[in-house]
């Protein structure tokens, strides 16, 4: 009896709290990612043209899908007992490589887009650390 209702709190399609406040986290970080990459592509647009604008674009997309497989690993990380996987340093990889090997994308501009996340991860810690502290 006690196993079967162990079994079915195993299975229970419902997140714990702290994986709730984890995915709201996940989300949290890709939106303002996303918010990011939104703002900066006009600006590049604007400043050195529409090639550099989407080549920057593609980075950003990358970090975005880095941020992304990143999350997942570390989701997983609970639940079996591997490390996290290395599919998002080979997204890197190859986004670089691409950005090499095509002449109409610039190293630069890809690595600075996918670098945003990098700002997503400041702004949020900026924000955490000076948001008053909430009573529990």
């Amino acid at each position: 009896m006690m196993e079967e209702a162990t079994q079915n709190s195993e299975s229970s399609p419902e997140p714990s709290g702290s994986m709730e406040d984890y995915y709201q986290l996940q989300r949290e970080l890709l939106v303002i990612t996303l918010i990011l990459t939104g703002l900066i592509f006009p600006a590049v647009w604007g400043y050195y043209g529409r090639t550099i604008a989407l080549n920057y674009l593609v980075g950003g997309c990358t970090g975005l899908a880095y941020l992304r497989l990143l999350g997942k690993n570390v989701e997983r990380l609970g639940a079996e007992s591997g490390k996290v996987g290395k599919s998002q340093l080979g997204l890197f990889v190859a986004v670089i490589i691409l950005a090499t090997q095509v002449k109409q994308l610039h190293v630069l501009p890809v690595f600075l887009g996918f670098m945003t996340f990098k700002a997503t991860l400041i702004i949020y810690t900026l924000k955490t650390l000076f948001k008053p502290s909430q009573p529990h």
